[in-house]
């Protein structure tokens, strides 16, 4: 049998319908033999009974019976073909992942391709009719996929080899014909080539996204790199300054407590040397005592009048009646250590603002004034870094940008992120404010300088008193005013500070702010109340040599 079997090719056992290895194969009275499932959904459908190889039709539908012998022969071709393949490709047995040939019975091996005609997936083995059998050679073959019956129509159980445009979906042949008559309908290729063609650019968007997003991540990194670094300097430096801030006031409350204890050393040693001296007086009086008493107790009148005389030489005393052990005074002791730790500290901390002025400088801005937003009585210099008040109203537009009733300015620069500073020279004026502000001010009518108003500002009133414009003001007690002011903002940080530039000293912060808008330096040089005040503000250069010299 074996040897029979060798001499009989693959396609003797293939059933013509299925293109597979016979299961129960019938014949028919033409002489062809096909499996007895396939014949029979093959008649099932047609009008007539007709053989699908030769064409020959019957009258009546024969009565078909499996071929025994033919059944036999199929299956023993089947096991060995499955032996062969095991044995060539042990490795090729499906896997749970895997999609497996649907044609292998008992061990199931993996499929290589399915093919879209037949909906199967088949093996290496059961794939090769469709290698070299010309009429299979046309049937679409792809990679393996699972679920061949969903790329069947649901409603007409025709293969989806359409795809409709006007509803995005896959159809059959048939849907063209009832359901999508007059939608734009593709073929499968086109309809894949034109979406391919959109992932490609959804991809290459994605892609595009990705590489916004790494950037952004690399930022974020570096930002907190940067961070860790400022942190790491800032930590230093403060512990650098405390430490020698302890160390000062240590080394100062040492000194105190040494000066009070050799007060106290000196008056101890000066009482106990005036106690030792009583104590030798005492101690001689009562001895020259204990001899009085008992010379005046003789009765023998040669003795006590021999004697009287030796009594009478007893060494002089003291007089103590001015002698005093004065306690030392320490009213004031503390409060001039005090007064000398704070002339040590005052000191230092000039260095901590000089040194901390410097840093902020380094994020200057160059600022011009914007004359749209200028109330109309202000005249501005010609390369915009001066305003002063003039009682000469000019007759300008009234634009949205302007302010109508108060002496104020912005600049034309606007700052929604990050850190800017600018210093504005204040020197022969009597009333001024200077700050920033947020966008959408109010610039018409009433204005209040406030936080909550969008203002974040400084003031000097020409009763010669500095106010911060918070809420409830705040007010400034400056040893002597400043002519130059530094103006420093950080945006994320939510910090506004002004400093006395010649001084290197900070006059006051705005802290916690939570800044949503874009943020222009403001300017007021106010009224000039008769010439009073009629000193510009003027927008100045930073000048870090001339500062580092303090």
């Amino acid at each position: 049998m074996s040897a029979a079997s060798c001499l009989l090719t693959e396609d003797q056992f293939l059933c013509s319908i299925c293109r597979d290895v016979f299961t129960d194969p019938v014949s028919t009275p033409c002489g062809h033999n096909f499996c007895k499932s396939c014949i029979t959904e093959h008649w099932d459908v047609k009008v007539s009974c007709q053989c699908p190889n030769c064409k020959e039709v019957f009258k009546t539908r024969p009565e078909l019976k499996v071929n025994t012998f033919i059944s036999e022969m199929a299956a023993q071709f089947r096991q060995k073909a499955q032996q062969e393949a095991s044995s060539r490709r042990p490795e090729q047995v499906s896997k749970p992942a895997e999609v497996p040939c649907d044609v292998c019975t008992g061990t199931k091996l993996k499929a290589l391709k399915s093919c879209l005609v037949c909906l199967v997936s088949y093996c290496e083995t059961h794939l090769e009719p469709h290698l070299t059998a010309s009429r299979l050679k046309r049937h679409q073959l792809i990679d393996p996929v699972e679920n061949l019956e969903g790329r069947m129509c649901e409603k007409h159980d025709k293969l989806l080899e359409l795809f409709c445009k006007n509803d995005q979906m896959c159809v059959c042949m048939m849907c063209t014909i009832l359901d999508h008559k007059t939608h734009d309908v593709v073929p499968l290729r086109e309809g894949y080539e034109g979406k391919k063609a959109e992932l490609g650019k959804t991809e290459a968007e994605i892609q595009q996204m990705i590489q916004k997003r790494r950037l952004k991540l690399e930022e974020f990194k570096q930002s907190v790199e940067l961070s860790k670094k400022n942190a790491d300097r800032e930590m230093a430096e403060g512990v650098q300054v405390f430490s020698a801030l302890m160390e000062t006031v240590e080394r100062r409350l040492n000194n105190l407590t040494d000066t009070i204890k050799e007060k106290q050393r000196e008056t101890e040693e000066q009482a106990e040397g005036f106690i030792k001296e009583l104590q030798q007086e005492i101690s001689e009086l009562e001895k020259r005592s204990s001899e009085v008493k008992k010379l005046s107790r003789s009765e023998d009148h040669l003795h006590l009048l021999q004697n009287i005389t030796a009594l009478n030489a007893a060494p002089p005393t003291k007089n103590w009646t001015g002698v005093r052990v004065h306690p030392p005074s320490y009213e004031g002791t503390v409060v001039r250590a005090v007064k000398q730790l704070e002339e040590t500290l005052s000191e230092q901390m000039k260095k901590l603002f000089e040194a901390e002025l410097k840093r902020v400088q380094q994020y200057e801005v160059d600022l011009t004034l914007d004359p749209d937003t200028a109330y109309p009585n202000l005249i501005l210099s010609d390369d915009g870094k001066q305003v002063h008040h003039s009682n000469k109203k000019k007759n300008l537009p009234n634009n949205p940008e302007r302010f109508s009733k108060y002496t104020m300015v912005l600049s034309k620069q606007s700052f929604s992120s990050g850190r800017f500073y600018f210093e504005v020279q204040v020197k022969g004026k009597t009333d001024w404010d200077l700050g920033v502000a947020r966008e959408s001010i109010n610039r018409k009518g009433d204005i209040r300088l406030s936080p909550e108003d969008g203002f974040w500002t400084i003031w000097l009133s020409n009763r010669n008193e500095y106010t911060a414009c918070a809420r409830p003001s705040v007010d400034l007690a400056l040893q002597s005013g400043p002519e130059k002011v530094g103006v420093f903002v950080d945006y994320e940080e939510g910090l506004v500070s002004f400093y006395d530039v010649d001084a290197a000293a900070l006059i006051y912060s705005f802290t916690g702010c939570s800044f949503t808008e874009k943020l222009y330096p403001y300017f007021s040089p106010d009224n000039n109340y008769g010439g009073k005040n009629s000193a510009p503000l003027i927008i100045s250069p930073v000048n870090q040599t001339e500062e580092s010299n303090h």
